[in-house]
């Protein structure tokens, strides 16, 4: 065949024209367009292009704004179900599934009002509340106007917003299989009821999402950048009807520069800092993406930037993380979360190693079983099929590495929320996170199989040809051959094919026949769960307003403080008051939280109660009246089928009373309240632990006759275990060890002094309270460890205190810790 002009890559025929001088455009091109370069070449007048044509060369300006809003749509629809069930089953009021929803509310408004990181206004700093920044876009909400149950409007704008950036970022994660492919993603996120149910609640999770997907985009923007081709220098060769680009290996530039991949690097570790903010257990999510994008620069940079990346990334949350560390210390006395320390088994003082493994195991078989076998279908073994295609991605090598870097998202999460002890409970929302990674992975393995090319190799195929044969007919046979094994092979892809279309067909089918049923209940049960809220919770908390209450004790501390509008105590210890260890008391035992109100001033405490009685055991029946009870009909959310007020009565309560057997001329040198958590750190208490020192409490009349009933709580201790404190010692005169029980039966204690043995307590039976004493040895130390073991019978340690008689004139010293 002859050189023509149809043919650009043929040379130029003899006697052509000589090359015009030219200079190339900077795409390697000559800088002339396409219908001047077919006009040139003798092809004839170009012909206007048809609309389909100008579709797809408007394809990817379109596509962008089109996802857009078929992403929104969806999320929109799914929206919708799930509000139109609440305000059918609420006549059109605004609520929430869940009470815990309302303790965002507490903090967002306290936040408007100028109270940032308060539940309750004037209770000071709390860390009750896990998610740090989700208060404040609520707050934003609430200063523009979203005040009431209005602001669940708010939340709601919120999730919806989120979940769009959700949506728009994880496609880009299915962009290896093709542009088409983020199209199967909005309906497949959006697919399990049980994750719409914690998406719509009004609770963090839809903005957790957000967040994440800030931070994904942001790590992906490093990876991206590192990963970008190196641009080579290139050298333009001219011929009349063609041009010419060669590349040549010098003067390689990275696409890149460091500088660049510093600022996405500090980016990315600020948008994690923000993610880790918006829920800590998103330390897993923190550090896989810093070592996604430390992996992609190492490729492109070596090791030491690698490095430098790692830290960009990673820094900026670990110092979100110390900050908060360091706040609670300063504000409440502790470094961990109250969340942390009443939720997490870990923080049980009476369980052993053995049984927080137990419950770990326990939890986190729980967490996989009850998603599998309950949330993604309505039978076995069908909820299998969302994890089993989400393995698909594993095994293709254009979407391994998003595939691995979910998926660790999706193990580490769940293995780190399987330490809460309330993972079990409200919807299982604290798994739905991984939840929404594992259909991200199961779209992408939707997508992969219905893809045609998704599985093809780069390399071809080499073709054996017989080399004994002339040239030309070993030319014809390799032509002939590789015809033939392209048809061999084109029939055998589309069987392929066909054949991982119907699977994924299948699958997909399958799965909605066996999750319809599902998320029908989840829709309504989000309606329902809102309106038993609605009836009892708020209904409650207009009450309590009314009422003109000063402080309400609560249990349950949303709503009710919401609606009311009322300063409040958490009872359980997750909306703190200024730095008493509410939360921890709260593990330790309802006598320990008692004694911790006991501390409290008698015109800051409580005046109401607020709370199921259900709950609390004998609370109630001892220190309220009961005033109005609130029910609630067809409860499936709500902690009892009536939430019941009382106004208060803490006349039991006496903190720093004398012993009842002191003595006219004795003065208290020191005093351990057992049980008081407060008292105990002053005086490096320790109980024999575990399954030993439960605190309890007794209400009993008062041993020196003055009519009144007293409170004391105290701890048990098991014969032949010791219980050690550190205490002052008597300095003047003869000094007295005494301590206060109530003894059901008689025993006798050991008392040793800095390991030396100064006598024996016998404690008699009695109705009330008890007291037993010892005379201490001279010449202890100004503070000696205090050692006490029953050695026959247990007892419960309710009081300590050391003695002494002054000599006259001598003034009485300050108690330890004062």
């Amino acid at each position: 065949m002859s050189p023509s002009s149809a043919d650009p890559g043929s040379p130029s025929p003899p006697g052509s024209a000589a090359p015009r001088p030219s200079s190339a455009s900077p795409d390697g091109t000559d800088g002339t367009s396409d219908t001047e370069t077919t006009a040139s070449r003798g092809a004839g007048p170009a012909v206007p292009p048809g609309w389909l044509d100008r579709l797809v060369a408007a394809w990817p300006r379109v596509d962008p704004i089109l996802f857009a809003a078929y992403a929104g749509a969806c999320v929109l629809y799914a929206a919708v179900a799930f509000y139109s069930a609440m305000h059918q089953q609420t006549g059109g009021m605004w609520s929430a599934p869940l009470d815990d929803v309302f303790i965002h509310f507490d903090y967002a408004r306290a936040t408007a009002r100028g109270y940032p990181f308060e539940w309750s206004e004037g209770n000071g700093f709390s860390s009750g509340n896990t998610s740090l920044s989700y208060p404040f876009v609520l707050a934003l909400g609430y200063l523009v106007g979203f005040r009431g149950v209005l602001l669940m409007q708010w939340a709601a704008i919120v999730a919806c917003t989120s979940m769009l950036g959700f949506l728009l970022v994880g496609a880009r994660l299915l962009e290896p299989v093709g542009r088409w492919a983020k199209y199967l993603l909005p309906p497949v996120a959006l697919s399990i009821g049980a994750l719409d149910w914690s998406l719509f609640s009004g609770m963090e999770n839809a903005f957790h999402l957000g967040a994440w997907a800030l931070a994904t985009l942001a790590a992906l923007s490093v990876a991206r950048a590192a990963d970008a081709p190196r641009e080579p220098a290139t050298r333009v060769t001219r011929t009349t009807r063609t041009t010419r680009t060669t590349r040549t290996t010098d003067d390689v530039r990275a696409a890149a520069p460091p500088k660049r991949l510093a600022h996405l690097g500090w980016a990315a570790g600020l948008a994690g800092a923000l993610l880790y903010a918006t829920r800590p257990e998103s330390v897993v999510c923190v550090a896989a993406l810093g070592v996604y994008a430390a992996i992609a620069v190492k490729r492109a940079h070596g090791a030491r930037a690698a490095i430098a990346t790692l830290l960009r990334t990673s820094v900026p949350g670990a110092l979100a993380c110390l900050a908060q560390a360091v706040a609670n210390r300063v504000f409440t006395g502790e470094w961990a979360a109250s969340g942390a320390i009443a939720k997490l088994a870990l923080n049980n003082p009476y369980m052993t190693s053995s049984e927080k493994w137990d419950t770990y195991e326990f939890l986190a078989t729980y967490v996989v079983a009850r998603n599998t076998n309950h949330h993604f279908s309505d039978a076995l073994p069908w909820g299998w099929l969302v994890p089993a295609v989400a393995l698909v991605p594993l095994a293709s090598r254009k979407t391994r590495g998003a595939a691995a870097l979910l998926w660790v998202q999706v193990v580490g999460w769940l293995a780190l929320v399987s330490l809460n002890g309330q993972v079990r409970w409200q919807n299982e929302r604290y798994t739905m996170p991984a939840v929404a990674w594992l259909l991200v992975l199961a779209a992408m393995g939707l997508a992969l199989l219905v893809a045609r090319a998704a599985w093809a190799s780069g390399d071809e195929r080499r073709q054996e040809r017989p080399e004994s044969a002339p040239a030309g007919l070993r030319a014809r046979l390799g032509a002939l051959g590789g015809l033939a094994a392209a048809a061999r092979g084109g029939a055998v892809a589309r069987g392929l094919w066909c054949a991982r279309v119907a699977l994924a067909l299948a699958v997909a089918a399958l799965f909605w026949a066996h999750q319809l049923p599902r998320m029908r209940d989840q829709i309504w049960f989000f309606g329902r769960a809102s309106r038993n809220i609605r009836d009892q919770h708020l209904v409650a908390g207009k009450l309590l307003a009314q009422l003109d209450v000063r402080r309400v004790l609560v249990g349950d501390a949303g709503a009710l403080l919401y609606a009311s509008d009322r300063p409040g105590l958490d009872l359980i210890g997750l909306g703190g008051y200024h730095d008493l260890p509410f939360a921890r008391a709260g593990v330790h035992g309802l006598g320990a939280s008692l004694e911790l109100i006991e501390r409290i001033p008698a015109d800051d405490r409580p005046d109401t109660l607020a709370i199921y009685p259900g709950w609390w055991g004998n609370l109630p029946a001892i220190f309220g009246r009961r005033i109005a009870a609130i029910p609630v009909v067809g409860n499936v959310i709500c902690g009892g089928a009536e939430k019941v007020i009382y106004q208060a009565d803490w006349s039991p309560l006496a903190h720093g009373e004398a012993p009842a057997s002191m003595r006219e001329d004795e003065r208290i040198v020191d005093e351990l309240d057992v049980a008081d958590l407060v008292s105990e750190r002053e005086h490096g208490y320790a109980f024999p632990r575990p399954q030993a020192g439960f605190v309890g409490f007794s209400v009993l009349p008062d041993p020196r006759g003055s009519g009144h009933d007293r409170f004391d709580a105290g701890r048990a201790i098991p014969g032949g275990r010791s219980e050690a404190a550190r205490l002052r010692a008597p300095r003047e005169g003869q000094g007295r060890l005494v301590v206060r029980t109530a003894a059901p039966r008689a025993a006798t204690i050991r008392a040793t002094a800095d390991g030396r043995e100064i006598g024996h307590l016998a404690l008699k039976r009695g109705d009330g309270w008890t007291e037993a004493s010892l005379d201490l040895p001279e010449g202890l130390p100004e503070t000696f460890t205090l050692t006490l073991t029953p050695v026959d019978g247990e007892w419960v340690d309710h009081h300590v205190w050391i003695l002494d008689r002054p000599a006259r004139g001598a003034g009485a010293r300050p108690l330890a810790g004062q």
